[in-house]
């Protein structure tokens, strides 16, 4: 998991791929777009798949906590 780090002077202090300004969210939402592991690392060649996987771990692991709740109509 050290390939996703957080700093609040970066982003806000949102999760990003290390060295980098490319937050987990902008991945995530580039591959729920439709992009391919390799359009993402032709557009952005300083990353590596192995980051690309750091981040759908992250994304995984951050909603294995998530609690729901069914909400009824009344």
């Amino acid at each position: 998991m050290n390939r996703i780090i957080t700093n609040p002077k970066i982003l806000g202090g949102k999760p990003i791929i290390k060295g980098t300004r490319l937050s987990v969210k902008f991945i995530m939402n580039l591959l729920g777009s439709g992009a391919s592991y390799q359009e993402i690392l032709n557009d952005y060649p300083h990353i590596s798949v192995e980051d690309i996987y750091a981040c759908l771990n992250f994304a995984a692991k951050t909603l294995k906590n998530d609690v729901y709740f069914k909400i009824e109509s009344a």
